[in-house]
């Protein structure tokens, strides 16, 4: 990646804080198989106000990124989103089938009984970036 895409980028990293209402449960990331490249990780989120999850990374990826994934004509779609809207106190589920977190460019296979860190920035409606940074738990498919 050449610097000069870099330096939007460090400089919205360095924005994010520490403190966040937003409650991670269920929080999962699907075993990967030896040579297989992409990855994807699970939970739910439910923010104490609306806001929106604008930002993904972990070091087990070269890329990490929302999607969605839907059935359109029997033909299953995916898509990356540039955000996810969170409601104030309304759960929303990050599943296989549905909107999850795309890792990709894997550092190497996940395996079960391993975890990850990975850390989440979200914005506000006032427009202030937070961040919180989780460990999930590596599990079988």
């Amino acid at each position: 990646m050449k610097l000069i895409k870099l330096i939007p980028l460090l400089l919205f990293l360095t924005s994010c804080h520490d403190k966040v209402g937003v409650e991670i449960s269920d929080a999962w990331v699907r075993a990967s198989a030896p040579g297989q490249s992409v990855g994807a990780a699970y939970m739910t989120l439910t923010s104490t106000q609306d806001s929106t999850l604008v930002f993904v990374e972990t070091p087990v990826a070269d890329a990490a990124e929302i999607h969605s994934m839907s059935m359109d004509n029997g033909v299953m779609k995916m898509r990356m989103l540039d955000e996810l809207p969170l409601k104030a106190n309304t759960p929303e589920k990050l599943s296989p089938g549905g909107f999850h977190l795309m890792l990709m460019d894997l550092q190497k296979p996940l395996k079960v009984g391993e975890t990850v860190n990975v850390r989440l920035c979200f914005k506000d409606k006032t427009g202030k970036i937070t961040d919180k940074n989780v460990t999930l738990p590596v599990k079988e498919n």
